[in-house]
């Protein structure tokens, strides 16, 4: 990953020496290096195995032919742009083995460089064109950036476990999924965290009464929930750490700020708009059922479409791309009961509709409903609680979905999603017999509606 490698040629300069790293519009890392910090960057870079790096002589200057020693340096005149490019590890020759095995046994032929798609049956890798009969764009996404002043100051998720050490205070701006599972992370390690973000409160989009549990699980934790609250701007100050601006009169200080605002595609620069693929307003590839493009020699699977943005689903999609194209079996991924685990303090795991959801689709909607705290937290007195939820269609007895706030919520979400996949009715959970004494037996035990 370059963008580690350039964070590593950084902290390895000195405890007290941190270079901000950026992103180019490609996403390509670089450094902007003081003139009197070129040569122990150089040394670190040797050291680490670089091969290479880019350099420009100021911030729009043209660049300079890729050396491990450039000519420049030898005037005596340091860059003042570093920028990490084809950088390789000594280790990558398991790589260049890797390939010629494949090769061998006529599997597939690894190209370690940047690809961009010439044309529809064209993609040109190193300054070679390489003709196929069918092109499949899997790039996927990086981390989203808002354009405010001092923005290159944060760190996204990408650098997040990378650090080389704990920050004693934490700002992390964003409601989602990574937002909230790196505020749990950070605050179990004893860290100050406080969360910032745009709505009324974490994770859009799930179960209100998820979210509201979630919420105020974190407040007893200690995490410092800024709702409905927009960072403007971060400047780093003169004595360490960063200042946000949150509004005309308020500020917030730190020593770390991190991003968590969501992802975009990566099809920056791949040629797909020259090859007419077509790209939404989100430049995510349009693809349709079958993961098929307007171009009908491309397909594009995974984060890349944005249609739903999990690791299995990418996986799925890419299988369902094989059996349809190779396997003469054409296969269509379903996007609507998708089991889903958010890896917070505590756990989440939902599949199926929201309560709101199922109540615009099903007017006899029945609401099951346990919080409780679970006999470990008893035993240890500890206070957090365990939320379970099922939505039941009044009308079928089907139910059209499961909540969970808790210890291993993934866990049981994915035989949930099992169950809601066959059909399952609220008689099929009511004759299971329970399991004693689990927090599971809540969803067997359940009788009563609340709503």
């Amino acid at each position: 990953d370059k963008k580690l490698k350039a964070r590593l040629l950084s902290l390895s300069l000195g405890h007290d020496i941190v270079l901000d790293l950026h992103c180019d519009d490609e996403g390509e890392p670089y450094l902007y290096v003081p003139a009197e910090l070129w040569p122990a960057m150089q040394d670190c870079a040797a050291a680490m195995g670089v091969a290479a790096v880019l350099l420009w002589q100021g911030e729009s200057g043209a660049a300079f032919e890729e050396a491990s020693v450039h000519p420049h340096l030898k005037a005596g005149t340091p860059p003042q742009r570093v920028v990490v490019t084809t950088v390789e590890y000594r280790g990558i020759a398991d790589v260049d083995r890797a390939t010629a095995e494949s090769d061998a046994r006529g599997l597939y032929r690894l190209l370690v460089a940047r690809g961009v798609v010439a044309d529809p049956h064209t993609v040109e890798v190193g300054g070679k064109r390489y003709t196929t009969e069918r092109i499949l764009i899997a790039t996927g996404g990086r981390p989203s950036l808002p354009h405010i002043p001092g923005i290159e100051h944060a760190i996204t998720s990408n650098e997040a476990l990378d650090l080389m050490q704990l920050p004693k205070r934490l700002a992390i701006v964003g409601g989602g999924y990574i937002a909230v599972e790196f505020a749990g992370i950070f605050n179990a390690l004893g860290v100050e965290v406080t969360q910032i973000l745009r709505g009324d409160t974490v994770l859009r989009g799930f179960d209100q009464d998820v979210r509201a549990a979630l919420a105020e699980e974190m407040a007893k934790k200690g995490i410092d929930l800024r709702c409905e609250t927009v960072v403007q701007s971060i400047e780093r100050l003169p004595g360490g750490g960063y200042s946000l601006r949150l509004s005309e009169d308020e500020t917030l200080e730190t020593d770390l700020v991190m991003y968590a605002t969501g992802r975009r595609p990566n099809t920056d620069g791949l040629g797909l708009e020259a090859a007419g693929v077509a790209l939404n307003a989100e430049r995510a590839v349009v693809v349709d059922d079958y993961s098929a493009t307007n171009v009908p020699s491309i397909f594009a699977v995974g984060d890349v479409t944005d249609r739903v943005n999990l690791t299995p689903m990418a996986i799925r999609e890419g299988q369902a791309f094989a059996d349809t194209v190779f396997g003469e079996r054409p296969t269509r991924v379903d996007h609507r009961l998708i089991p889903t685990a958010v890896f917070s303090t505590p756990e989440i795991g939902v599949v199926g509709l929201t309560e709101s959801e199922a109540r615009a689709l099903h007017p006899q909607l029945k609401v099951y409903k346990a919080s409780f705290r679970p006999l470990k937290a008893t035993l240890s007195g500890r206070t957090e609680k365990t939320l379970m939820k099922l939505l039941v269609d009044g009308a079928t007895d089907k139910i059209v979905g499961a909540h969970m706030v808790g210890d291993h919520a993934g866990e049981q979400v994915q035989l949930l999603g099992v169950a809601l996949s066959m059909g399952a009715t609220k008689a099929d959970f009511d004759r299971t017999l329970a399991v004693h004494p689990t927090a599971a037996e809540e969803w067997v035990t359940m009788r009563t509606p609340v709503a």
